[in-house]
């Protein structure tokens, strides 16, 4: 978007004719197999509908639509390894390989409507399962690999998986961490008798256990199979995928995405808030395990052809220049992290000029972002500076896994920058900041972050649980028609711009993730030594959130080396029960 005039030309489009912004923007950005005659249906309320009578496939969308049109020899994704290594693969490559994984799935009986949990590495093949899983209509559920096997276990069991697909390990920092042992852990735990496959990548060649009955190796499965299959077209309503995220109550909630309003905005929102052109190499540094992996990883730069740089590591590994190096190795120009990241490397460049950002070239870049939590000011101003060499702007991205995509960010060129603020909404996004009532306080004022029209990338419903997605997002209490974000913001009394304060409810940002309090309390009282846990999170100038736990034994409290060892304890009891990410600071 050239300038704000345009901007706001195309905001008033969207208040003057919502439907037909929409459709104008899903007939440009997507390839439609059956077109679509109806854009909104808000019959359903809250359970909203987008192009429901339109049909399509996301695989295509993102390979066959490319390399029918002669880029098939273009480059979709430069992998770089934990040691280094690279590899690339062109959009031809990719579709093959997607084929045949799509192939070798339907020969083991998975069809249309079957959900796939994928419990994989940061690797090429993630990508490829993803993809095949859209080929053949069976919606993913992809399951961070940093998570326990009792996490893993369930949302197997909730999302009612017919297979898996893991790796024997996946490597990072330089160690091999184990992905199958958990995974069986999780199966063996039970309420997963509808797993018929097990589908292992072989990544490191680590040793494994194997249940000859259920377990498959990706490579084996896929030798013979052929390299083109015909994709599975679907309504635009279809679940595309369901991933899990933190609630304020306990259990982990489904989050189930669309088909056809999904792909719209993750390709539609890397046009806008990254200026993207077809030359630009994009490169963001999620984990497909995340909505910001699904969204601006496996979808958003395969639909619109671009080409993308993956990465297997940890920004910290072998040294903590690992980022700038690699943005001047693969020439770079649209990058995009987490905050939390920004914070540890300003650390590390402060002590090591190998790990400065100034040690490196970067003038590939053009555009870098920000997404997972607020940005404070002050690491804004670093990365502004010594990042983008204080030349690239700036998008500080907010949205959710629920949004599906971007919706407040500053436009590159356009939108005039404050550090800390994610300045306004995206046009078609209608937010607004509201009372207890949902009636909009003045610029100024804090409140509650709210959304108040329906968009094609929403969250369509709580999987297997609708009351709770009335409950959670569209409340009574707000009149039960303001889509309700669960962040509170403040609106500058000049400009307008939304400034993101944190959550309202009980639900901790630790280092851009989510994690509910009451979910961590949960895990602590199931250890026999604890009789009562409270948690609640503080601020933490790496990670912006760190959870603290407050813990009543069932016994005398320990005192001096005995208190630190059960502190230590009662952390890895935690990261066994969620995944380290969830582990205690205090």
């Amino acid at each position: 978007i050239p300038g704000m005039d345009a901007y706001r030309a195309l905001v008033a489009q969207a208040e003057r004719d919502y439907e037909g912004f929409w459709a104008k923007l899903a007939r440009e950005t997507l390839t439609w197999k059956k077109p679509f005659t109806k854009v909104l249906d808000e019959s359903n309320a809250p359970f909203y509908s987008w192009f429901e009578d339109g049909e399509l496939n996301a695989s295509y969308n993102c390979l066959d639509r490319h390399v029918e049109a002669g880029r098939g020899a273009h480059t979709a994704i430069i992998f770089e390894a934990d040691d280094g290594a690279v590899t690339r693969v062109t959009y031809a490559e990719l579709l093959a390989r997607v084929c045949r994984l799509a192939n070798a799935l339907k020969a083991r009986g998975i069809g249309k409507g079957d959900r796939v949990v994928i419990y994989m590495p940061m690797s090429i093949e993630g990508v490829v399962a993803m993809q095949a899983c859209a080929r053949i209509g069976a919606p993913h559920s992809v399951v961070f690999g940093g998570f326990s096997s009792k996490s893993l276990n369930e949302r197997l069991v909730d999302v009612g998986a017919v297979a898996l697909i893991t790796a024997d390990e996946q490597m990072r920092g330089g160690k091999a961490l184990p992905l199958k042992a958990i995974a069986d852990e999780a199966l063996a735990m039970g309420g997963c008798e509808a797993v018929k496959s097990v589908i292992v990548y072989r990544r490191t060649g680590g040793a494994v256990q194997w249940n000859g009955e259920r377990d498959l190796w990706l490579h084996e499965l896929v030798a013979g199979e052929a390299d083109t299959c015909e994709p599975e077209w679907v309504g635009a309503e279809q679940p595309l995928f369901v991933l899990y995220t933190s609630g304020s109550t306990g259990k982990p909630k489904g989050v189930q995405h669309s088909t056809g309003g999904f792909l719209l905005w993750a390709a539609q929102t890397i046009k806008w808030a990254f200026d993207w052109k077809p030359e630009d190499v994009f490169w963001c540094t999620a984990d497909i395990g995340w909505i910001t992996g699904h969204t601006y990883i496996v979808y958003g730069p395969l639909a619109l052809g671009a080409t993308q740089v993956m990465f297997e590591g940890v920004p910290t590994y072998p040294h903590g220049g690992r980022f700038w190096q690699m943005i001047e190795r693969h020439k770079v120009s649209l990058f995009y992290t987490a905050p939390t990241a920004i914070r540890s490397l300003i650390k590390l460049a402060e002590a090591d000029a190998k790990a400065h950002p100034k040690s490196y070239d970067l003038t590939s870049l053009r555009v870098i972002g920000t997404v997972g939590e607020p940005i404070n000011p002050e690491a804004w101003v670093w990365y502004y500076e010594n990042v983008g060499g204080a030349r690239c702007p700036v998008v500080d991205t907010w949205w959710q896994t629920e949004t599906g995509g971007h919706m407040i960010t500053p436009l590159p060129g356009a939108t005039p920058l404050v550090p800390g603020s994610c300045t306004l909404p995206l046009p078609g996004i209608m937010a607004a900041v509201v009372d207890e009532t949902g009636h909009e306080v003045p610029n100024g004022q804090g409140g509650i972050l709210v959304i108040k029209r329906p968009w094609p990338s929403m969250i369509r419903t709580i999987w297997g649980d609708p009351e709770r997605f009335k409950k959670s997002y569209y409340p009574a209490e707000l009149g039960g028609d303001l889509y309700l974000a669960g962040d509170g913001s403040v609106r500058d009394k000049a400009t307008g711009y939304f400034t993101i304060m944190g959550r309202i409810d009980d639900v901790l940002n630790v280092s851009g993730h989510r994690l509910g309090t009451m979910e961590i309390e949960s895990a602590l009282v199931a250890n026999p030594l604890v009789a009562e846990a409270a948690v609640v999170g503080r601020p933490d100038e790496t990670t912006g959130e760190a959870v603290v736990a407050f813990v009543v034994l069932k016994r005398a409290r320990p005192q001096g080396e005995e208190a630190v060892k059960l502190a230590n304890e009662l952390r890895a009891w935690v990261a066994k029960e969620i995944g380290p990410i969830a582990k205690p600071k205090d």
